[in-house]
């Protein structure tokens, strides 16, 4: 299996808030998808999809039940503290709750953490350790030789 990521799905309670958050709130646009349903938005080499939770569940053989904290997040990098700060209050002004403003962190970096409409964590940084292409693709050292 080649390494990489190609979609990365959440399951929402509410599509249509989900979808106020991310292209009204945020700009982002959707693929030319019709539904009200899923959406999907291209986000460099890694699409993006919300899909109702219950819909999720049931597609994937599981229990829709679930509360606290879901064990991921989604993240958002920018290429200076300037931009995370702008990308926050972006998305607080957006609807996301703002959980942890931003600030330094131990790993050398910036980073803060929203909670987006359907109550996953979004975490937006910037890392001075990773190389950013101009299209916002993340580029990683390669991995060291064994």
């Amino acid at each position: 299996m080649e390494q990489r990521i190609s979609l990365i799905t959440l399951g929402v309670d509410d599509i249509a808030e989900a979808r106020r958050f991310f292209e009204d709130g945020l700009g982002w646009r959707p693929t030319p998808f019709d539904s009200d349903e899923v959406a999907f938005y291209q986000t460099g080499s890694c699409v993006l999809g919300l899909f109702g939770r219950e819909d999720l569940a049931k597609d994937a053989g599981v229990s829709p039940e679930g509360s606290g904290f879901t064990p991921f997040s989604i993240a958002w990098n920018g290429r200076s503290e300037a931009e995370v700060d702008a990308a926050f209050a972006k998305a607080v002004n957006a609807g996301a709750e703002a959980v942890k403003h931003p600030e330094k962190v131990f790993w050398g970096g910036y980073s803060g953490y929203v909670r987006i409409p359907g109550g996953h964590l979004m975490e937006i940084a910037y890392n001075p350790f990773w190389e950013m292409g101009e299209d916002g693709a993340i580029k990683l050292p390669p991995p060291a030789e064994s």
